[in-house]
This record gives structure tokens, C-alpha cells and sequence, in this order.
């Protein structure tokens, strides 16, 4: 369904107004005093201009000094202060309770939706600008503020003045109150009717653009370091300001819709301004409204179109807010990929045995599967080296392992669980993966270590990057583990950053290991540091090694060579090498003469 589709037929305000009436009820009490003392404050702005026209009325009709007419008078005045005083206390406390629950909303959407966006699959993740999700996340965070404003303190209490004032005109001239009615009727229908089908459309079209600056924004500057690799600033600055000049025209079009719709209700206001002073004087002229009467009139329209006026804006207010939400409530809506089970438990791993059993795995949007059938097991504490050609199945293999993609048919099991059946969460916090190009987080070095295992003290976070190979060079630092490490380790070197992921795959302490090729493309030094770690961490671990240089499988225990997402050989490196016409001895010869060619140059 198109954005279009959605505005037009009503979908979206549902969705953004199901989702905020779902945290609404969380605080039933809080909206139920906040609704209770709106509506009183209202309607005690309804009766002052009753009282008003009979303020006008007493001192109209009687003589200076005449106790009658001073008594009516005093009498009118003190309920009109009495009215005000109890409409500012009123609202005092409503706005006291909307603060607390805005505020509690706001916190309930933003850990709520990070809970989602984590758990979402690394397809999504990987389609997806991380700058683009937090804008998504920041911007309905701070619209639900002013929908939770427009809908409890504006149209709340000005649907109550618009029912209260028709009910009480109506009471002593039911053609005014028929005027009022209708013709405000008729002013919120058009308003609602412009907002929704002309405003709208087009605020939807700017707020994604308004993302899609984000998403860029966030893309280059994460890649600062391949923009000045490559002298690209002139590039990227070009690129932005095609987005940004989409953007500008997109908005330019919703804010002169926005200008158009405030020019259409002030107009729809002064013509029914115009009827209702008429009506009132058509009825002062037929002897049935008096000064203080018509003072009544005019103070109720007043106070009515002051209410009304700010109708449009409130409305143009809700517009802007649900759209603005809309990208958050499709967030809260996107389905997981990768879900756990109704009543999952935790795994608990202990052997590190891996089986597949019949397993069948499609890649969304692919005509034919992976792997079909597939079956392997890898004993407990052995040393598996994955080989084979790039899209030939051995990185999907271990992302199945991780249960990071759902498998089509068959079972995966760790000693003898299918891990399906158990938490992810559960499931990868007993699997140490140290990856081709580690991530850190932007925070210190003892910080990235422990978060393997949160409550670790630092002589155990000293001690793993000592087997690591990492504690020298991290003591050398002028603040040592308390230094930051900059954007996803960005102050690191490549070595640097290779030898934090292995000490907190040391500290993790997992029973099944996972290497993705993590001494590629790095000088002989760090290198043969970070293969020491290595055997150092294999050790006593389920271990599967993603090779992309066959030297650094020679010692494994088993290697299996994938192709197309089968198996076509296993065994060690000595017997697949002697294998004639094998994938292996090809590979293995290929990579040598290449090396030797790079020794001769």
C-alpha cells in the first residue's frame, strides 16, 4: 500500500492513534484526571460570557446607587473572578498531570522501539541507514509530545466549549444556537477534510525526504575516512545537496499548503463571525435580546472563536504529529525476521556440539535455496576451517549457527538442542565471535572488553587482553584501559582492533568459537601476535574458522570445503591436498603461485 493510499484512507491517523492510545492506558487515572479537569476549566470558560452579558445587564437596566442593580452587579462579577480563578487552577493541574505522562511516554517509545530495532534481523540492519532509524526514533519521540498537547489540551477542550456554548445559546435562542452548531460544524469538517487530503500527502512526502537527509548525513560522516581516502569532500557535499534540495522543494510545498489552509479557515472564520453578529442583531432588532443579552452573544463568539481559530492550527498540529510519528509506528510494526518462540527458554551450551540435520535455508527474494537438505556435525572441541569461493554458503553457515537468519526446514542443534526451540539472546551470549573487521563501541578500551561479560572485575579484563596479546600495547596508551577508542574503534589500529575482539572472546569464555578470517590484512608483526592469541583461544573450543587464506587452516582438525551450499570435500589439510583435480589443492596451489609472484615482484 502506497503512502498515498495510507493517508487517503484514514490508515495512518489509525495506526499513529491506536499506538498512542495504547500507552494512554497505561496511565488510566492520569488521563482520566487530566480529561476531568480540562472539561471543568472549559466549561467554566463556557459560562463566563453568560455572566459577562449579565454584568452588562445590571449595570445597563439600573441607576447608579440603586442597591438591586449593585448587588447583580457584585454578584455577577464574583462568579466571573470565581469562574477564572477555578479555570487557572483547573488547568494548572492538568498540565501538571500531561507533563508526567508525556514525559513517561516518551521514555516507554524510545526503549521500546531501540528493544525493537535490536532485535530486528541483520538483513533489515543491513538495508537499513542507522542515521535514518534514530531520526525516525528521535522525531515521533518529540511529535508524541505535541500529539498528546493537540488532542488532550486543545481539541478536547474545544470540542467541549463548541457542544457547551450551542447547548447554552440554544437554551435562549435556538436559531443562534442553530447558527453556532452548524456553522462550526461545517468550519471543523472543512478543516479536517483540507488537512487530511491536501496537508497531509505532502508533510508525508517531506518527512521522508527529511529521513532520507538523515540517512545521508550519517552515511558520509560515518565514512569520513574513505571520503578524505579518496579526496571525495566536493563529492559527498555535491551528493548531500541533491538530497537536501529534494527535501527543500518537498517542504516548501507542505508549508505553502500549510499557509493555504490557514488562509482558507481565517476566511471560513470571519464568515461566520459575520452570520452570528447578524443573527444577534436581527434578534436585539425583534425585541428579544437585550444589551446584556447581546453582550452574551459577542462574548461567547469571542471566546468561541478564539477556540475555533486555533481549531485549524490544532488540526494542522495532529497532522503534522501523526505524521511525523508514522515512520516510529511502522518501527513498532515491522515484524522481527527472526523471532523467538512462544514460551523460548535459554540453551544451555556445554559440549559445543554442532549439528545440521536436513536442513533447508532460502535467502529471501532468491529463486532456489542455499542449502538443501544439508547435513553436517562438528564434534565437541574440534577445529573446523569453512573453505570455498565467495556465495558459496560458509559465512551463511555460521549466521545459521547464530541464528541470525531463520532456516527453511530441517534443525539445527547444539548438544543435542535445536536452538530454534531456545532464546537468541541466550544462544549468542554462548558463542565468542572475533570478526574480519572488528566493531568497538565508542567507549574505553576496558569497557569494550567487558562487554562480553558486564560484571567482570578489571584484573579479569586486564588478564584477557593479556592472553590476547593486547595488554602491552594497551598500557602503553597515555590513559590505558580507560582510553576511548573513538567511532567503532577508529583511534585503533587494525592489529589494535583485532587483538580488543579476541581478549573479549577470552573473557566471554564461550564453548563455541567463531573466527572470520582475523589475521587478513594485517603487517607480520600484529599478525603473528594475533595467530598466538588465536591458538591460545582455540583451545578447549568449539571452533569454526570462515578461511579466505587456506595457510592459516593448516592446523585445524577438519576442514570442509563448500561450494554452491554443499559440502564437496572434508578432511584435513594433508589429505585434500593430495587429492587430484580437488577445489582445495586448486585453491591452496592459486594462492601460492600468487604469493610467490608477490615474493619474485
Amino acid at each position: 500500500m502506497t503512502r498515498k493510499k495510507l493517508d487517503m484512507d484514514g490508515t495512518t491517523y489509525r495506526a499513529v492513534l491506536g499506538y498512542t492510545f495504547r500507552h494512554w492506558r497505561r496511565q488510566p487515572w492520569r488521563i482520566a484526571a487530566i480529561l476531568t479537569f480540562i472539561m471543568l476549566a472549559t466549561l467554566a470558560d463556557v459560562m463566563t460570557p453568560y455572566f459577562a452579558g449579565r454584568l452588562v445587564e445590571a449595570i445597563a437596566s439600573g441607576a447608579v446607587g440603586d442597591g438591586a442593580t449593585f448587588d447583580a452587579a457584585v454578584s455577577a462579577f464574583g462568579v466571573l473572578i470565581a469562574l477564572g480563578a477555578t479555570a487557572v487552577v483547573l488547568r494548572f493541574g492538568a498540565f501538571r498531570n500531561i507533563i508526567r505522562l508525556t514525559l513517561l511516554q516518551m521514555a516507554d517509545v524510545v526503549n521500546e522501539t531501540f528493544h525493537r530495532v535490536q532485535r530486528f534481523s541483520t538483513d533489515w540492519h543491513a538495508n537499513t541507514f542507522a542515521g535514518s532509524t534514530v531520526r525516525k526514533i528521535t522525531r515521533g519521540m518529540w511529535s508524541l509530545d505535541l500529539l498528546n498537547d493537540t488532542l488532550l489540551v486543545a481539541l478536547f477542550p474545544s470540542m467541549i466549549m463548541l457542544v457547551g456554548t450551542t447547548v447554552l445559546l440554544a437554551s435562549f435562542w435556538p436559531v443562534m444556537g442553530l447558527v453556532i452548531g452548524l456553522g462550526s460544524i461545517l468550519f471543523i469538517a472543512g478543516t479536517i477534510g483540507i488537512t487530511v487530503a491536501y496537508v497531509s500527502p505532502a508533510a508525508t512526502l517531506s518527512n521522508a525526504w527529511d529521513t532520507k537527509v538523515g540517512g545521508a548525513l550519517a552515511d558520509a560522516i560515518g565514512c569520513n575516512a574513505v571520503v578524505k581516502g579518496f579526496g571525495a569532500e566536493d563529492r559527498e557535499e555535491s551528493r548531500l545537496g541533491g538530497v537536501v534540495a529534494k527535501w527543500q522543494k518537498r517542504t516548501l510545498r507542505t508549508w505553502n499548503r500549510y499557509n493555504l489552509n490557514g488562509v482558507t479557515q481565517d476566511t471560513a472564520l470571519l464568515i461566520l463571525r459575520a452570520t452570528i453578529l447578524g443573527t444577534g442583531i436581527l434578534l436585539w432588532l425583534s425585541g428579544v435580546a437585550n444589551a446584556g443579552d447581546i453582550t452574551f452573544v459577542l462574548t461567547s463568539f469571542f471566546v468561541l472563536q478564539g477556540y475555533l481559530q486555533d481549531v485549524g492550527m490544532h488540526f494542522r498540529n495532529l497532522q503534522r504529529s501523526v505524521n511525523e510519528m508514522e515512520e516510529l509506528v511502522e518501527l513498532d510494526a515491522q515484524p522481527y525476521g527472526v523471532a523467538d518462540a512462544p514460551g523460548a527458554s535459554p540453551i544451555r551450551i556445554g559440549d559445543g556440539a554442532i549439528a545440521f540435520k536436513n536442513v533447508t535455508f532460502q535467502y529471501g527474494g532468491h529463486e532456489t535455496p542455499l542449502y538443501k537438505d544439508f547435513s553436517v556435525s562438528i564434534e565437541p572441541g574440534e577445529r573446523v576451517g569453512l573453505v570455498g569461493h565467495s556465495g558459496s554458503g560458509k559465512t551463511t553457515f555460521v549466521k545459521l549457527i547464530q541464528r541470525l537468519h531463520d532456516i527453511n526446514g530441517g534443525a539445527i542443534e547444539i548438544d543435542g538442542q535445536n536452538i530454534a526451540a531456545h532464546t537468541q539472546s541466550s544462544l549468542r551470549g554462548q558463542i565468542a565471535i572475533v570478526q574480519q573487521e572488528p566493531i568497538l563501541f565508542h567507549r574505553t578500551l576496558a569497557d569494550n572488553i567487558a562487554y562480553a561479560r558486564p560484571g567482570a572485575t578489571r584484573a579479569q579484563v586486564e588478564q584477557a587482553a593479556a592472553q590476547a596479546n593486547a595488554h602491552d600495547f594497551i598500557m602503553a596508551l597515555p590513559k590505558g584501559y580507560e582510553t576511548l577508542v573513538g567511532e567503532r574503534g577508529v583511534k585503533l589500529s587494525g592489529g589494535e582492533r583485532q587483538r580488543v575482539a579476541i581478549a573479549r572472546a577470552f573473557l566471554a569464555d564461550s564453548p563455541v568459537l567463531i573466527l572470520d578470517e582475523a589475521t587478513s590484512s594485517l603487517d607480520s608483526e600484529s599478525e603473528l601476535l594475533i595467530q598466538q592469541a588465536i591458538e591460545r583461544l582455540m583451545t578447549g573450543r568449539t571452533t569454526l574458522v570462515i578461511a579466505h587464506r587456506l595457510s592459516t587452516v593448516r592446523a585445524l582438525d577438519r576442514i570442509l570445503v563448500f561450494d554452491k551450499g554443499r559440502i564437496i570435500e572434508e578432511g584435513t589439510h594433508d589429505s585434500l591436498i593430495r587429492t587430484d583435480k580437488g577445489i582445495y589443492r586448486r585453491l591452496f596451489e592459486r594462492q601460492a603461485l600468487e604469493l610467490t609472484k608477490g615474493l619474485v615482484a
